[in-house]
């Protein structure tokens, strides 16, 4: 008896969020807004969900982010010095970019709400490209970190549920299952690569189908 407890107690799910994928400009395509606290308690409760991953990028506003001691953004330290900046420069600054200023604080103000929720967060600096028409992209590409960290994280979980659609993580997902790791795949239809959807089959669940459970409201 004791070993059947312990062995049920080592069948772990883990969740891994791309965000950039999954989230960044899709609720206006979604048509509604996801609340974060249900999403968490939806995958907890319905996929038994011990660990969630989020992977992210945030605005620093030249915040001396180290790399080598930090594997994300400290963001309580980041508000605080967006804080004080604006407390020190905010006379000097433009409507617009006080505006541009609040909703970075917002969002900075977002991602301590999930931790607060549950969420373990990874998030990198958000990187501006300039384009050849002249208009910049900002990017906070965080493929390679999800990967490493599904990889890093491998031998910690027996059921893996992925919340993108992106086909650069086929490879890791490919070699995941090989080990005996049940893939499931959580991501919106038309955002999913085709070679996705495939290699999931039955084990592919489309995001847009959770609105009645995990929808924001007012």
């Amino acid at each position: 008896m004791n070993k059947l407890k312990t062995a049920r107690s080592k069948l772990r799910t883990y969740a891994f969020i791309d965000a950039s994928n999954l989230f960044y400009g899709g609720e206006k395509s979604l048509g509604w807004k996801i609340d974060y606290l249900k999403l968490i308690k939806y995958l907890r409760k319905r996929y038994g969900v011990s660990e969630v991953f989020y992977f992210g990028g945030v605005e620093i506003h030249g915040y001396q982010h180290d790399y080598l001691r930090h594997e994300t953004v400290p963001i309580i330290q980041l508000e605080k010095k967006l804080l004080n900046y604006i407390k020190k420069q905010g006379k000097k600054l433009n409507e617009a970019q006080l505006l541009l200023l609040s909703k970075h604080l917002q969002r900075i103000r977002f991602y301590l709400k999930l931790d607060q929720f549950g969420y373990k967060l990874f998030l990198k600096p958000v990187k501006l490209y300039h384009q050849e028409d002249g208009s910049t992209q900002r990017k906070a590409n965080c493929d390679v970190d999800m990967a490493f960290y599904l990889m890093k994280e491998k031998d910690n979980f027996n059921t893996l549920l992925i919340l993108s659609g992106d086909g650069d993580f086929l490879p890791v997902l490919k070699f995941l299952k090989t080990t005996g790791k049940e893939v499931i795949i959580l991501a919106r239809g038309p955002r999913t690569a085709r070679e996705i959807r495939q290699f999931a089959g039955n084990n592919f669940r489309d995001f847009v189908r959770l609105e009645k459970d995990i929808k924001f409201e007012k």
